[in-house]
């Protein structure tokens, strides 16, 4: 998956000068697969995300999404045009500047711009830019690693890029998703759909914190003991409490705040029934109290090498047991099952 998400950097690196569309970065790998947990039931299925910045003569600027009626923050990116004349005035011939030349000369020596090609008004629109992202695979025939010999077969979706790699009997997807960086933090705000929503904006853009998790997971394997058996806890778990009333990201979210505050040097096999008991007990409290913190927002705590803006870190943490603490029967439900 990593040969093949550098392989697809390259290609969209590969374009022209005079196209102005986003600028894709290197793809990060997010959720269970590349965090060491990978479910069972999952199948072969990997979520990347690759970030977008803007090209020469745009900037993004990430605006609150508050008509978009969906669960989390969300927001839109609108794209604004900037002066580039210093860089004409420098020799730099390769770009006009949108602002200051007439539109003629403009669509006779340039590309249109990024607001005429993947917008909606002036908000880049996410299943525009998907449908850009399938045209460039679809026109790269060299996007697979030399080394890998099966096919590439491009899957429907609306708002991400999914592709399926097949070779003989074996067979894995892999999802790319696309966001835009808040600032120089770990969160984005991404092409993703939350579960269950059905019917999203193609302006809305959700955020995630998918690559702080990520982050996080990275930063505890670098750290911990090579016998450490976190991920292994977390598996069992989740395994165990698939289809009760615990979601997997409650438990993903139980474990990472242990292992924040508890010595990695603890998480090896020996002390793998300990563990479990300390993450049931966890969850218990959690029941007791209504109130499981979510573990990246407003949290004091993290690691210095994960970082927030400023603002997210100083809120308080949303409460992923929310839903428990306004229905009586729902936690009573929750509670037998545990």
């Amino acid at each position: 998956v990593t040969l093949l998400m550098d392989s697809f950097t390259r290609a969209f690196g590969g374009g022209s000068s005079n196209h102005f569309y986003p600028v894709v970065q290197r793809a990060i790998g997010v959720g269970s697969a590349f965090e060491g947990w990978r479910l069972r039931a999952e199948g072969a299925l990997y979520h990347v995300l690759v970030p977008l910045s803007t090209p020469a003569g745009h900037a993004f600027h990430l605006e609150p999404d508050t008509g978009a009626k969906m669960p989390g923050s969300n927001f839109r990116v609108r794209v604004e045009l900037e002066c580039t004349c210093a860089r004409e005035q420098l020799g730099d011939s390769t770009v006009l500047c949108f602002l200051h030349h007439s539109k003629e000369e403009l669509s006779r020596r340039q590309e249109p711009s990024l607001l005429d090609t993947l917008c909606t008004g002036a908000y880049l629109d996410v299943e525009k830019t998907a449908c850009w992202l399938y045209r460039v695979v679809r026109a790269e025939p060299l996007l697979l690693p030399q080394s890998y010999h099966g096919h590439l077969t491009l899957l429907p979706s609306s708002r991400s890029c999914k592709m399926q790699l097949s070779e003989g009997k074996e067979s894995f997807v892999v999802e790319v998703l696309f966001g835009v960086r808040q600032g120089r933090s770990d969160i984005y705000v991404s092409s993703s759909q939350p579960t269950q929503v059905h019917l999203v904006p193609s302006t809305s853009w959700h955020e995630t914190y998918a690559v702080a998790e990520a982050n996080f997971f990275r930063h505890v394997a670098r750290r911990a003991p090579q016998d450490s058996w976190h991920c292994k806890c977390l598996q069992f778990l989740t395994c165990t409490a698939m289809g009760t009333a615990f979601s997997a990201y409650a438990l993903k979210t139980a474990v990472m705040h242990l292992l924040n505050t508890r010595p990695l040097s603890q998480w090896s096999g020996r002390d793998f029934l300990k563990r479990l008991v300390d993450i049931v007990d966890y969850l218990r409290c959690s029941l007791d109290k209504k109130r499981l913190d979510h573990f990246v927002v407003g949290n004091q705590r993290l690691p210095g090498e994960i970082r927030l803006p400023p603002d997210l870190q100083r809120v308080e943490p949303p409460n992923l047991f929310q839903h428990l603490a306004c229905d009586p029967d729902a936690h009573r439900e929750a509670v037998q099952v545990y």
